[in-house]
């Protein structure tokens, strides 16, 4: 029974530490991170829920498609990566630090047939004096020597970056760190967001969930800007913020400019320029109507969504107003309004009025000129709001990441030792990592060797 219980642990050891696990545990977090990148996330826009079915919208929810890096599975999957990690690195992390530490300091003959790079050394004086001299010159050209004596002949060893061995460690560890720094933001941080129109202050944002979350502070919104390509297309949209605390400006965070990819970061919070549009609540626009003939001319002022009964029994509905007519109909700009004007005893007709071309109004065939003439209107800023307290722990898990490359990839463990015997000597040396380039360092090191006067 102990040997069935042993056998179970061991195999369950041995499945942890294994190779093929990291890499088939690495292709899954890369599947999982693409189908994040190509699946919208957090909040769907109706746009995205109209282009797929019914099924596969319910598929994906289930399978957690839709918030894919808090979904139960993918958080698994870090789980047992992190385990596999710790696995490896304590299985094989003391036969790392054995070797560096008790680094092998007598070459017998087995280990010195193995070498391809060595050279030779005969010299005339006595034993001692060619220990004493090759002892200095190690330790003058390459690494302070240790000398062992063994059967008669003297073993010099020297070494160098013996510590870069562990670089693959620092790795394995900076990895780690990420993890925890990203289970620290999924447990405690959050993401929400917040619409701020021209000139007012939200003290809260709406998370995900729709709970509010009070900010500790009020962010005001000075003023939204935004132009436009000639396609109509959005070129820049941005946002002057201001942070106030107590209703007072806070000094360094007064008048902000906020674009896409430079966000505002105040107290853990980072809010990131989204989206925007037009406020139309309590805005007034006005329009005016007049005959061809001249007989009626009237201004009026409506809210989206309101209609008006003219004086000759037309009926005009205010649908709906843009700032920049140009992102809808490309080579137009300014404002316009979208409306369904019923004249009396005759069908609706829904179509677009613009301030600044008054002439292409004027190309419609009813008697009715209709005119925008502007409103009240202010923008609002749409804000992603995120919290992150992990965050100063990734960025710590991201610079051990690059430094256990660095030593990993750029810096390689050196030896050499140097046989002496009576009047005789041969240099050996190795590297574990970077063959060709200490090649070519032990090549000066035994141009210097060879020609010693000993």
């Amino acid at each position: 029974m102990a040997t069935t219980d042993r056998s179970f642990v061991q195999s369950l050891w041995d499945f942890f530490c294994s190779l093929k696990l990291t890499i088939s545990l690495l292709i899954s977090l890369a599947l999982t991170s693409i189908i994040g990148t190509i699946i919208p996330q957090g909040k769907l826009a109706p746009e995205y829920v109209a282009t797929i079915s019914p099924i596969k919208f319910q598929i994906y929810s289930k399978l957690g498609f839709f918030d894919m890096y808090h979904s139960m599975w993918f958080i698994t999957l870090l789980y047992v990566f992190s385990l596999n990690l710790v696995c490896c690195s304590v299985k094989r992390l003391p036969h790392v630090f054995k070797f560096i530490s008790e680094p092998t300091l007598v070459l017998g003959e087995s280990l010195r047939k193995g070498f391809s790079l060595k050279q030779d050394l005969s010299f005339s004086t006595s034993l001692d004096k060619g220990r004493e001299a090759l002892a200095a010159f190690l330790g003058k050209e390459f690494g302070t020597p240790v000398v062992t004596e063994q059967n008669g002949e003297y073993h010099l060893f020297a070494q160098k970056s013996a510590w870069c061995r562990l670089g693959v460690y620092v790795v394995h560890l900076s990895i780690l760190v990420i993890f925890v720094g990203a289970i620290i933001g999924s447990l405690f941080g959050y993401k929400g967001f917040a619409a701020i129109v021209e000139g007012s202050n939200v003290s809260s944002i709406q998370a995900r969930n729709g709970a509010e979350i009070p900010l500790g502070f009020d962010l005001r919104c000075e003023q939204f800007t935004v132009s436009y390509y000639d396609s109509g297309a959005p070129k820049e949209f941005k946002s002057i913020l201001t942070v106030l605390e107590n209703g007072k400006p806070v000094k360094d965070y007064t008048n902000v400019r906020v674009v896409v990819n430079e966000p505002l970061t105040y107290k853990g919070f980072t809010f990131y320029q989204s989206s925007f549009g037009q406020a139309s609540e309590s805005s007034d626009h006005t329009l005016s109507a007049k005959s061809r003939s001249g007989d009626l001319s009237q201004r009026f002022t409506l809210r989206e969504g309101q209609a008006i009964t003219l004086k000759d029994g037309t009926s005009l509905k205010l649908l709906e107003t843009a700032q920049d007519i140009s992102q809808f109909m490309p080579g137009f700009s300014g404002p316009a309004a979208r409306v369904e004007v019923t004249p009396k005893g005759k069908a609706a007709q829904t179509f677009i009025v613009l301030k600044n071309y008054p002439e292409v109004n004027a190309q419609r065939d009813d008697d009715l000129l209709f005119q925008y003439e502007g409103s009240n209107a202010k923008m609002y800023t749409g804000l992603q709001v995120a919290k992150d307290p992990g965050v100063w722990v990734v960025w710590l898990g991201c610079t051990l990441m690059v430094v256990g490359l660095f030593i990993a990839f750029f810096m390689s463990h050196k030896r050499v030792w140097i046989v002496v015997s009576k009047g005789h000597a041969r240099m050996y040396g190795n590297a574990s990592k970077n063959q060709a380039a200490f090649q070519m360092q032990f090549e000066e090191l035994s141009d210097k060797f060879k020609n010693l006067k000993i």
